[in-house]
């Protein structure tokens, strides 16, 4: 899908690109902001936070001009933009109304994912000369429900290639938010030059976006961390830049296929501080999805999701039980 065609020898690995950027474009239009990304050869894995309250905060107008950027427009809602005047009282309840349910869908995830794999199918349809369709099936999503299942989601997506064997490093995990976050925090501080192969491969990245003529469209950037520069509308992802960087370094290299070991003492205290087991981290990091079902945190919050929504049970809760350390982590 996104890889080499072992077949005929042919790259598609230009579609990864277009997954990034699709993601990201998205993620401009809509109240939902990317927290990590993995693209790999035949699925791709992207954490997401929804952010209902801007949505919320946006003037009608502003729901209108986003939603346009993507799909057609309603006839009565045209005329509402360019003469308010001419609608009568029953019009213009309508028009509200469809712009309401506009509202609804900026912030919800299946329309977000419709958008990015409907548009890639489409594009890869469109190179084959084919029809039909591209994806297996439809997303799965999990609910994180605490900070601690935030982090080691992210962790593991961001992991992806390296838990795999396909990387030895996170500079060489291309199309990866990991490497994205690292080539922005080198560059910041002005040492991209002191990583060659990590500048060498932004470079080409950047390339191939211009060559698919994807750098037209605008693109959200990747949701902030903690202590960043950040607006009171946009929150911010909830540990610092430099310790998120540094857990999922060192992680990595734990986890690679010629290392053995535990986590060193450097990065226990990012783990400890949302009530993780150090013990069970690096455990529970490779095999995040497949602990899982419906839903990913303390036992607690995971017993209070099964009620709110009429579960006999999910999947996940004796995984629970080992992976925190104490009481339930707290949410900001």
């Amino acid at each position: 899908m996104c890889g080499e065609d072992f077949s005929t020898g042919e790259s598609y690995d230009h579609r990864k690109q277009w997954i990034v950027s699709r993601l990201k474009f998205l993620s401009y239009i809509y109240a939902i902001d990317i927290c990590a990304y993995a693209v790999m050869s035949n699925h791709y894995h992207v954490v997401l936070h929804v952010d209902k309250s801007r949505a919320q905060s946006w003037s009608r107008s502003e729901v209108v001009e986003r939603w346009m950027q993507l799909y057609k427009g309603d006839m009565l809602v045209s005329r509402w933009l360019k003469a308010p005047a001419t609608l009568d009282e029953a019009q213009r309840d309508a028009v509200y109304l469809k712009i309401e349910t506009w509202r609804e869908r900026l912030f919800d995830i299946g329309w977000f994912m419709r958008g990015v794999n409907e548009t890639i199918a489409r594009m890869a349809n469109a190179e084959e000369n084919c029809k039909g369709r591209f994806w297996e099936g439809r997303y799965k999503s999990q609910a994180l429900l605490d900070e601690a299942a935030l982090l080691s989601c992210m962790a593991y997506v961001d992991l992806n290639p390296v838990r795999a064997g396909m990387e030895e490093s996170l500079d060489t995990s291309d199309f990866t938010s990991i490497q994205e976050r690292l080539a922005e925090f080198a560059s910041k501080k002005r040492q991209l030059k002191k990583h060659p192969e990590l500048a060498e491969r932004t470079e080409k990245q950047a390339r191939l976006k211009a060559d698919l003529k994807l750098g037209k469209q605008p693109e959200a950037p990747l949701m902030v961390f903690d202590g960043s520069s950040h607006t009171d509308l946009h929150v911010a992802l909830p540990f610092t830049e430099q310790d998120y960087l540094r857990l999922v370094d060192e992680t990595g290299r734990v986890l690679r296929a010629d290392k053995r070991g535990a986590i060193p003492d450097t990065i226990k205290p990012i783990i400890e501080r949302f009530g993780i087991d150090p013990k069970n981290w690096l455990e529970h990091v490779q095999n995040f999805s497949r602990r899982y079902g419906r839903c990913a945190g303390h036992v607690v919050r995971m017993r209070a999701y099964v009620e709110r929504y009429g579960l006999l049970a999910t999947k996940g809760m004796s995984t629970s039980k080992a992976l925190y350390a104490g009481p339930v982590a707290a949410l900001r």
